[in-house]
């Protein structure tokens, strides 16, 4: 890519996409394309083509996807396969269709089996069951990883899939139905510690920001208590989903933004693939290689809120994956690793949340 390539970030907007465009721009990139959800949906094939034919873009990176915590993923499985395959079919199509230059997509650690060895390498695709409570997500992903791999073995095309580990970060989703368990967390100690305190302004203010179903702010104070209640967020105490003893590994997004323009820059499918005699797995972990246990996440960001109630844990509600640590010697292997260890970024997170985006700037 040089500084006035035309790069076509789709989901510019999100959690990882937004990174990845601000990462883009910091680096002199002066010819980026971004589409919002209302200017096209990438689920209409038609729509997505005239985009294509329009804009021509010669590099694309694929960071849009239909994501959510545990809850959302149990619960709205359907939506989860359905939209992401409509996603990534479309848009791989039409960069195929236009002889895009190289596509970057990105999926997600969950592509692994449940019970895979630890910490888990790209070769472990496809070797056992996935996770039940995501699998939909899963597959849809593994889809989105072979058609790339596909497209590189039949037509020669440079597409390259990348698979991150749990993403933190600026604009991140903080809904508590449909978010990851780090913002849920986060926005759920903030509300707690508003109620211990009786601050029911700050807890207005956060509903109004971000209502929780259809209560916001202006909602009277019995229908926000008993909807806090729903969500484990009491007066003195806060309730989380699960055991607490999963293990999880935290990406910094802004550090995976700085992978993924990294990789766009520096390495090709070909070096990949180079030596195999069957073309497979040659996906890129990137994640950090560390892990922290839910309850000490839980602990780490009560801490830096500082929240003085009680946390306990709900272990009737489901943990998901127990353990899910990956791989990420090859990253590191192509020249990069990440700067933001978990303490620092919820850190920053927590100051973005209320607020104070300066940092960001």
């Amino acid at each position: 890519m040089n500084k006035n390539s035309k790069i076509y970030v789709a989901g510019h907007r999100g959690l990882v996409g937004s990174a990845i465009w601000r990462n883009l721009q910091s680096k002199g990139y002066l010819n980026l394309i971004g589409q919002s959800h209302q200017e096209l949906d990438l689920m209409d094939a038609a729509s997505v083509s005239s985009f294509f034919d329009r804009e021509k873009p010669e590099y694309v990176i694929l960071a849009a996807a239909h994501v959510g915590g545990i809850i959302a993923n149990n619960t709205y499985r359907a939506d989860f396969i359905y939209r992401n395959l409509q996603i990534q079919n479309n848009v791989i199509g039409e960069s195929f269709r236009h002889h895009v230059k190289k596509l970057l997509f990105l999926g997600s650690s969950c592509i692994y089996p449940r019970e895979a060895s630890q910490p888990i390498s790209e070769e472990a695709l496809l070797t056992g069951p996935l996770e039940y409570t995501n699998e939909p997500y899963a597959i849809a992903k593994i889809a989105g990883l072979k058609m790339c791999e596909s497209f590189n073995i039949q037509y020669g095309t440079n597409y390259i899939a990348v698979m991150p580990t749990n993403l933190y970060g600026p604009y991140d989703n903080f809904d508590l139905e449909k978010s990851h368990v780090l913002p849920a967390i986060m926005r759920k100690v903030h509300l707690a510690k508003a109620v211990m305190s009786d601050d029911w302004a700050a807890v207005r203010e956060d509903l109004n920001r971000r209502p929780i179903e259809a209560v916001s702010g202006s909602s009277t104070q019995q229908d926000i208590e008993s909807k806090l209640r729903k969500y484990g967020i009491h007066n003195g105490r806060l309730e989380l989903w699960g055991s607490g003893k999963p293990l999880r590994e935290f990406l910094w997004s802004e550090d995976m933004a700085d992978a993924s323009v990294y990789i766009m820059e520096n390495i090709n499918f070909s070096d990949l693939s180079r030596g195999k005699t069957e073309i497979r797995n040659c996906h890129i972990n990137i994640g950090t290689g560390k892990e922290i246990s839910i309850h000490d996440l839980a602990r780490l960001i009560k801490k830096s809120i500082g929240y003085d109630g009680e946390i306990s844990f709900d272990s009737a509600k489901p943990d998901g994956t127990l353990r899910k640590l990956t791989d990420v010697s090859k990253l590191i292997a192509l020249g990069w690793k990440h700067s933001v260890e978990v303490d620092e970024g919820v850190k920053r997170l927590y100051q973005w949340y209320i607020g104070d985006a300066s940092h960001f700037k």
